[in-house]
């Protein structure tokens, strides 16, 4: 699938923003700062050197950013100070920092719904190199002919798979199904019967479990309340023909029915009860958990996005080989999921704080325009980052060579392959997804029942769009 047909909603989108409430990031936090120099590549002229402040919100990669920084203040003279923000309160971090007489130069919001909480704070880029180097300029998200955000990353996300073990697993003479390789594994009923007989075999794999932790802990729960929450909504916001994207469908949307709830709980609970880590325990694992129990080959599978490749590849003992990661969509069961991809989309934008003074603007972006446009500055983003990069700067022979980036994009382009949008941009609030992740924990811990989860769900929605 195309990025420009998946992802070309922008500029429709913003006529929709004002109806939701700002959506948080999966790695959002407390910050932590990293106030590093920064770094270089052939950076454009700025008026004056001066110090400028990035606030990211991806913790797994913020000692890159400050390597980063490193180098362009060596380059240029530029100092870039660099906080991140530590998992679950990107949001909470912003408020706070921006009302600082040394705010973020630098920022980030979460498309379109995101621009309508910043958006007396975000510069117009419409005139900027760095839009000009969109591979698709429809990407960036637009208001009234302003252009706002600038995306720096298309993502994809769904089940990593360890392929050696998978292999392990088909040459097993005992083995309870027909399945031969994963390329046969196309729906939830095939992917559910292979699992459920992994585990029953788990001692001859060498495994703890079929999958890593679900983690649950506070500030751990994005895989679950947004990122598989993601998944019943994008069908049940498809459905509504009135729209023609599900993204647009959910903005509209004031209530929800969480139509394929069923379908949630499929994958959901085949999670819980295949994993290394029992239900009752969940609430104390972290992502880091999980990615290091997939990396020493406690486990066959987790679901995660192309960005974990790094927390995969620097675990101490990391014993998966990168020719042996690969994707599996997400399947829950729903009709003619045969045909479904990856998660593929993007929550990552760049914005210039447009209350700073006119030369950190435009140091600013002078930063932003070499990191993504210079030799050294490109090498971070592919190497580095890991970044998909949506702009034409970059050459074939500039793009992510890590297993996962490549994963996202072999499914991207596999025909008779439909991707699956990322609806969660239309998410009422980063309150309705906590309270529901911890729902999941309540019902992962035998707590509460799943229509009382189905129940929360629906009223939450409701609230938050209300307010």
């Amino acid at each position: 699938m195309k990025i420009k047909k998946l992802l070309g909603l922008t500029l429709a989108l913003t006529l929709f923003a004002g109806l939701a409430a700002g959506c948080g990031n999966k790695n959002e936090g407390a910050a932590t700062d990293n106030s590093g120099a920064n770094g270089g590549g052939n950076a454009p002229a700025t008026a004056k050197a001066e110090e400028i402040y990035f606030l990211n919100f991806k913790p797994e990669i913020a000692e890159v950013y400050e390597k980063i920084a490193k180098d362009y203040e060596a380059e240029t003279g530029v100092k870039v100070k660099v906080v991140t923000a530590a998992a679950g309160t990107y949001e909470t971090t912003l408020k706070s920092e921006i009302a600082k007489s040394e705010a973020p130069t630098i920022f980030q919001i979460n498309g379109p719904v995101g621009y309508q909480n910043w958006k007396d704070y975000s510069l117009n880029l419409k005139d900027t190199k760095l839009y000009s180097y969109l591979s698709d300029q429809s990407l960036a998200v637009t208001s009234e002919g302003g252009v706002y955000g600038i995306p720096y990353v298309v993502e994809g996300y769904g089940i990593i798979y360890n392929d050696a073990i998978m292999k392990k697993y088909f040459a097993l003479a005992d083995k309870a199904v027909s399945v031969s390789s994963m390329e046969e594994v196309k729906n939830f009923d095939t992917l559910k019967a292979v699992v459920e007989d992994m585990t029953a075999k788990k001692d001859q794999l060498g495994i703890k479990g079929v999958f890593a932790s679900t983690s649950l802990a506070a500030g751990e729960q994005w895989r679950w309340q947004t990122h598989l929450a993601n998944m019943p909504l994008y069908y049940e916001f498809k459905d509504n023909t009135e729209y023609d994207n599900t993204v647009l469908a959910g903005l509209a949307s004031n209530e929800v029915e969480f139509k394929y709830n069923q379908n949630f709980k499929n994958i959901f609970d085949l999670y819980i009860n295949n994993s290394v880590t029992k239900g009752g325990l969940l609430g104390s694992k972290s992502v880091t958990d999980s990615m290091a129990e997939f990396a020493l080959g406690q486990a066959a599978m987790v679901q995660n996005g192309n960005w974990a490749w790094s927390q995969i590849n620097e675990v101490d003992g990391n014993v998966v080989k990168a020719e042996d990661i690969k994707f599996l969509p997400i399947y829950t069961g729903v009709s003619g999921e045969e045909s479904q991809g990856l998660a593929i989309g993007t929550e990552n934008y760049l914005a210039i704080n447009s209350k700073v003074s006119p030369e950190k603007q435009q140091a600013s972006i002078a930063f932003l325009e070499w990191l993504f446009s210079s030799d050294k500055g490109k090498a971070y983003v592919t190497n580095d980052l890991g970044f998909i990069a949506p702009f034409n700067t970059f050459n074939d022979n500039e793009k992510p060579a890590d297993p996962l980036a490549k994963e996202v994009t072999n499914w991207m382009e596999k025909d008779g392959i439909t991707s699956v949008a990322w609806t969660f941009a239309a998410f009422p609030s980063e309150e309705f997804k906590n309270v529901f992740g911890d729902a999941l924990l309540q019902y992962a811990q035998g707590n509460k029942t799943w229509d009382e989860v189905v129940t929360i769900f629906k009223d939450t929605w409701k609230a938050e769009r209300a307010k």
